[in-house]
């Protein structure tokens, strides 16, 4: 599970940085959605340690705030992104 969050995790920041240097403003929001569902999965790799007890109950609210906190701006990107190409190339 350990290795699962790692690869979740570490899977947020690549897409970020595929993101920043992507060919479109589509490709952008493919990965920086691509990111938050990372971020997504790294919340449930997180819960699971915690049941397991492998993570003690500090540990996680720690963590999982940081990680909410992601998410939260992932959405505002992905969100925002979205919209402003959807104005700019109205249907």
């Amino acid at each position: 599970m350990s290795k699962q969050l790692l690869r979740s995790g570490t899977g947020i920041g690549a897409n970020v940085c595929e993101a920043l240097h992507g060919q479109s403003k589509r490709d952008f929001i493919s990965k920086m959605s691509i990111a938050l569902k990372e971020a997504n999965e790294s919340l449930y790799w997180i819960d699971l340690l915690t049941v397991s007890e492998i993570l003690d109950k500090k540990q996680s609210e720690s963590i999982r705030k940081d990680c909410n906190e992601v998410v939260s701006l992932l959405v505002a990107i992905v969100k925002t992104s979205k919209k402003t190409t959807d104005e700019a190339n109205p249907k």
